[in-house]
């Protein structure tokens, strides 16, 4: 079964809400006014969240990353 990761950039979030219209099972909203990603771990890397889903969640991924206005959320498929 495929796997996504959603990369979610909370430093360029300016709290249009659109995922959280798409999915409250993914996105939680903070006293800041910003979401955070349900489950995300913080990669201190690249100092983004990410959270790995499998295709059932694929559909719902999509359509966060896709109401995003500033680009904030990515999902690209998992490498074997």
């Amino acid at each position: 079964m495929t796997k996504y990761k959603i990369i979610y950039d909370r430093e360029a979030c300016i709290g249009a809400l659109g995922c959280l219209g798409v999915s409250e099972d993914l996105w939680e909203l903070k006293d800041d006014g910003k979401v955070d990603l349900k489950g995300a771990v913080f990669n201190e890397e690249t100092k983004k969240w990410e959270l790995i889903v499998d295709e059932s969640d694929f559909d719902v991924a999509k359509a966060s990353e896709d109401a995003c206005p500033v680009q904030a959320i990515r999902v690209e498929e998992v490498e074997d």
